[in-house]
């Protein structure tokens, strides 16, 4: 369900990524409350001399930077868990990489319910069908 791009600064470092990969991982399981199974994580390094802040590339200015994007369905969080996820994110990343620049970022989207989803089924109907076979929903309504 959630997928996560995350862009670090810096040179291409797989260990690293493991470790950035299992940490986000964590973050969303117990912040967001995504089963772990459904949870996809890509990384992704951009050199320091191409990632630029207020015209300034993070070489020059000796800092590290990242954008994390991910993508979770609508209305599956309350404000203060989001908030609450873009806190520990950063903070996790933070001591992960070192001295990051303030200008980093972690976006949040949500996305439809019928607009979403994995194994060539959206979201909402995985919902729907789910409800059914726990007999909450009956066959005749839906």
């Amino acid at each position: 369900m959630p997928i996560i791009e995350l862009k670090i600064s810096g040179r291409e470092d797989p260990a690293l990524a493991q470790k950035i990969a299992n940490e986000i991982s964590r973050l969303t399981k117990e912040v967001l409350k995504k089963k772990p199974e459904v949870i996809v994580v890509t990384v992704s390094f951009v050199p320091d001399y191409l990632w630029f802040v207020n015209f300034i590339s993070l070489a020059e200015l000796k800092k590290k930077s990242f954008h994390l994007n991910i993508k979770i369905s609508d209305s599956t969080n309350l404000k203060v868990d989001k908030a609450d996820y873009i806190e520990a994110v950063h903070k996790s990343l933070s001591t992960l990489l070192g001295d990051i620049h303030p200008v980093s970022y972690t976006a949040i989207q949500e996305m439809k319910a019928d607009a979403y989803g994995y194994e060539g089924l959206t979201i909402e109907y995985k919902y729907i069908n789910n409800q059914r076979k726990n007999d909450i929903i009956p066959a005749h309504i839906v």
